[in-house]
């Protein structure tokens, strides 16, 4: 009798041990959302320590699940629900650290649901905000499958969610279906806008293909002493008004966090996951273990004394207010390490000046929106396209004057972006602006207004931008690894004329490329960036429907144009591709091409 009483004590302290961890752990998920999102060390021992509570909780449900199923009623959806946290936990680290092997722990967690069907009882519990639980977990699982490039499973997502959420409003007719409606629309409408061009398999099923940069697509360069720069921080903005959009990521937005991104790489095994069966790193990240620019079983490391990341540290922004925008900025600049640089990337609508005869470029030819708002004063709303908008939710070139006191990196996308090219160089730092066309044929306006920028395709995937603008709409897997060929030729030979360029600069004593430049191409993203921008000079130059100085991209400092740009080995590589693809009568009048 007395040993039985001692055994009811000690299920009556595990399960009073359950509830606290469980409330702790509660705690510090909720105290998240107050942790400032800009900076790096302000956040991190709280990540650590929600991390490490979530680890105890998750193996103490498994140590001695039989007492708390017997004693404390657990059932399978708070389980689920305790998955489902440590997943959203590891999908916040990976915004905040942009280490894409987040993603992964982030996705096993959330796989493990759907496997284990934790959350199939949840409609006979009688709870709709269980029903709703379910419903965001779904939505929060697709946006990490979308951002794995799973897009077979982000299907099979989708179909589950829609049958979710009809059964959710046939069950309890809630207030907010129609907010659950407009999601589904919203992710179904952001994937056919994603497949802008099919890559097919011999059997005519979609390949999907990654573009995050690897080993194998960073372009090559032959290096100098001049590439001091490392592309530390980064800024993605979007605020384009009819964009395709999903979980306040506009299309744009997508693909630059992609292309900016390494591809994943397969790591060691992660404890928590492993207790689960699932596999992943070695991370729970413990605030004593994260070196400052980097992570747990960390790729980041120490180049003379200097922190540096796998991956650049990024920010995303979605329609942001002038002063967040400001805020960032400012965190950004401020973290550089010394070799750091800051990208700012704005896909965003033109916000147009009137003044006829402007003497200030940096605020008198007017800017891009950071996001419309409707203003109660004029109770009218805000046009999205070639209107004006109020000034204070416009960013200005003379906004950005000073944050150029440290290395800057600036990619415009906007109908208004070439009013970015007078940005002064005030205090001698390395300033590079890339400046997608003002405009687009006729053919292409309404589905790139919807489905994404063409400028930005074109950093992305230079093959697809391509494809895209010669109406090719899908492409056998042979053909396009093929054409992929003449991509890379073409990113080769351009990247040797740049490093030409800065040899003939200093044997000859003549200026043909800012030194700009050259500082920057050090840095695998950042010479990407120029080189794919170089690509889409060239062929939107040679594309019989790009016709005019605003269908073209501008950059500041200029590239040459002879030892670059209009450089005859360029030109004949585009005609070789143009072939392969059997579009040539898409491009002006150049050489045969075999």
């Amino acid at each position: 009798m007395v040993k039985m009483e001692s055994t009811e004590e000690q299920d009556r302290k595990l399960v009073l041990e359950f509830c606290h961890l469980l409330e702790k752990s509660k705690q510090l998920f909720n105290g998240l959302r107050d942790l400032p999102q800009y900076g790096h060390r302000q956040w991190q021992a709280y990540f650590g320590r929600t991390f490490d509570v979530y680890t105890k909780l998750w193996k103490f449900q498994q140590q001695h699940r039989m007492v708390l199923d017997s004693k404390y009623g657990l059932k399978r959806w708070q389980i689920g629900e305790i998955a489902s946290k440590i997943g959203q936990l590891y999908y916040h680290y990976y915004l905040r650290t942009s280490e894409t092997n987040y993603l992964n722990e982030a996705y096993q967690f959330y796989a493990a649901i759907r496997g284990r069907a934790y959350y199939s009882r949840a409609a006979k519990e009688d709870r709709p905000d269980l029903m709703v639980k379910k419903l965001r977990y779904y939505a929060r699982f697709i946006v990490v499958c979308l951002l794995l490039k799973k897009m077979k499973l982000v299907r099979e997502l989708v179909t589950e969610l829609e049958k979710q959420i009809q059964e959710y409003t046939n069950t309890y007719e809630p207030e907010d279906h129609l907010e659950w409606s407009l999601v589904l629309e919203e992710i179904k409408g952001f994937i056919k806008a994603e497949a802008a061009v099919a890559v097919l398999h011999a059997d005519s099923n979609p390949i999907i293909l990654s573009h995050r940069l690897s080993p194998l697509t960073t372009p090559p360069c032959e290096r100098s002493p001049h590439m001091t720069l490392s592309l530390q921080e980064i800024l993605i903005v979007g605020s384009a008004c009819e964009q395709a959009k999903f979980s306040e990521l506009t299309m744009d937005m997508f693909r630059m966090l992609q292309t900016l991104e390494r591809e994943p790489t397969e790591s060691a095994t992660n404890p928590l996951s492993m207790a689960h069966g699932l596999h992943g790193h070695d991370a729970s990240p413990a605030a004593s273990r994260i070196p400052p620019y980097g992570v747990p079983g960390s790729k980041g490391y120490q180049e003379n004394g200097r922190h540096f990341r796998d991956n650049p540290h990024k920010y995303l922004l979605y329609k942001p207010s002038i002063s967040q925008l400001m805020v960032f900025l400012a965190s950004g600049v401020r973290e550089l390490p010394l070799g750091g640089a800051l990208l700012l990337y704005m896909s965003a609508d033109g916000c147009f000046s009137t003044t006829k005869h402007p003497e200030d470029f940096g605020y008198e030819l007017g800017g891009v929106a950071t996001c419309a708002k409707r203003d109660s004063v004029d109770g009218g709303g805000l046009s999205c396209r070639g209107k004006s908008y109020k000034e204070n939710h416009c960013l200005y070139p003379g906004d950005l004057y000073p944050f150029t006191r440290r290395p800057m990196f600036i990619v415009i996308d906007s109908d208004n972006s070439f009013v970015f090219q007078h940005i002064p160089r005030y205090f001698g730092q390395p300033l590079v602006v890339l400046m997608s066309p003002q405009d687009v044929p006729s053919a292409f306006q309404a589905d790139v207004q919807h489905h994404g920028s063409l400028f930005t395709l074109f950093l992305h995937s230079p093959l697809t931008a391509l494809c895209y603008i010669c109406n090719v709409g899908d492409v056998p897997i042979h053909h396009w690894e093929r054409c992929q060929t003449y991509v890379d030729r073409f990113i080769t030979e351009a990247s040797r004329l740049v490093t030409r360029c800065r040899m003939d600069e200093i044997e000859q004593g003549i200026g043909c490329i800012d030194s700009s430049y050259v500082q920057f191409f050090g840095d695998d993203f950042l010479r990407t960036l120029i080189l794919r921008f170089v690509f889409c000079d060239v062929v939107l130059r040679l594309h019989r429907g790009f016709r005019g100085r605003h269908m073209r991209p501008r950059c500041e400092p200029q590239l040459p144009a002879s030892e670059l740009l209009e450089h005859p080995s360029l030109s004949h590589i585009v005609f070789q591709l143009a072939s392969a693809l059997d579009v040539r009568g898409h491009f002006s009048e150049g050489p045969e091409c075999d």
